[in-house]
């Protein structure tokens, strides 16, 4: 029987019981009862309190009467309790045979994927897998991002990637490749870790900020380390190598559909106008890759005269009115962009404009 049974018997149940102490509290006061005195007995008879009657019922009629708020009153009250009891147990129910079938569908899997991070990259990739026909699991410990995974119909297990119950439970044993796609480089390291030591012939393939830490997931195990940032400035390269370099800082739409790739990497690319009166006017492309964490990329410089530099130097001078095109972790986005406008400039982000 469904949830939705369980709260109709409630509803139904809890009607009966409060008409019943309605009819129950006006039958007695019309038998000469005072409405305090009619509703403690109603009470203490329908809740089975055990305390003596009111008042003495003589009259058969009456008696009668008290018999069928008995009944009528005991049988709701409990058809109500029961409609309570079988909701809570259909929930603990439904979410063990969940489990089970869960557990059961990730024990039929070999030469499976294990994806351990369900966030904007896994997200993507487990979209891809899908489209593939590559069967897969998901390990993650957000339990709102499980429950998404789990309604669109993937396998799932809840904990911690580093740990290796968690990894046994997604088959790791069995399985062919497992991609650690978690956002932070310690996490990645320690998923390699626990992941080769649990299986020697898996393939590990790890999520990276930067080479040191490409360096780091390499001798933990991974057999290959895909760093973000690089492959959205190959991308980028690749375009700028192109005749219509133009497109990329005067089209907006190329502009916008190139941060819609890039978001799944986490990574943003801003066109930073430099004033004449900028900070940055007469310093190098070094000052703009240097800024925040250092994990930015000048990809292009439009100067004022129309011309465009690709893959500029780290010497190179920035100049009044160019335009930069740089490409940058997401969350440094807003300091490059302090340092390059003083907190005046406005700037354009995916074909938005803000106050810098």
């Amino acid at each position: 029987m469904s949830g939705s049974s369980s709260l109709h018997k409630m509803k139904v149940g809890m009607a009966v019981l409060i008409g019943t102490c309605v009819v129950a509290v006006v039958g007695y006061v019309l038998a000469g009862w005072t409405l305090l005195d009619a509703i403690y007995m109603v009470a203490i008879t329908i809740f089975g309190v055990g305390y003596g009657e009111v008042r003495p019922v003589t009259d058969p009629g009456l008696k009668l009467f008290t018999l069928g708020v008995v009944v009528t009153g005991c049988s709701s009250g409990i058809y109500v309790l029961g409609g309570f009891v079988q909701m809570i147990a259909e929930g603990e129910i439904q979410r063990a045979l969940g489990a089970r079938r869960m557990s059961r569908g990730i024990e039929q899997l070999t030469d499976h994927a294990i994806i351990c991070g369900y966030g904007r990259v896994g997200r993507s990739l487990v979209a891809e897998l899908q489209h593939s026909g590559v069967s897969f699991v998901v390990v993650d410990r957000n339990t709102e991002r499980l429950a998404e995974a789990e309604r669109d119909g993937i396998l799932v297990v809840s904990g911690d990637a580093s740990e290796e119950g968690t990894l046994e439970k997604a088959g790791i044993q069995r399985a062919s490749v497992l991609a650690s796609v978690l956002p932070g480089d310690a996490e990645n390291v320690f998923v390699t870790l626990t992941a080769r030591e649990l299986n020697s012939t898996i393939q590990i393939i790890a999520r990276g900020e930067s080479e040191a830490t490409e360096r780091k997931l390499l001798r933990s195990g991974a057999n290959r380390v895909v760093l973000p940032t690089m492959i959205g400035a190959s991308k980028i390269a690749h375009l700028i190598a192109c005749p219509t370099v133009e497109s990329l800082v005067s089209d907006a739409r190329v502009f916008s559909r190139l941060n819609q790739d890039l978001e799944t990497f986490a990574l943003g690319m801003i066109e930073i106008p430099i004033r004449a009166d900028s900070v940055l006017v007469g310093g190098t492309i070094r000052d703009i890759e240097l800024t925040g964490d250092g994990g930015n990329v000048v990809v292009a410089v439009k100067r004022e005269s129309g011309e465009v530099v690709r893959n500029p130097k780290m010497d190179d001078v920035i100049q009044a009115n160019d335009k930069l095109i740089v490409l940058a972790h997401k969350e440094d986005l807003p300091t490059v962009t302090r340092r390059a406008s003083q907190k005046s400039e406005q700037m354009i982000y995916r074909g938005a404009k803000y106050s810098g």
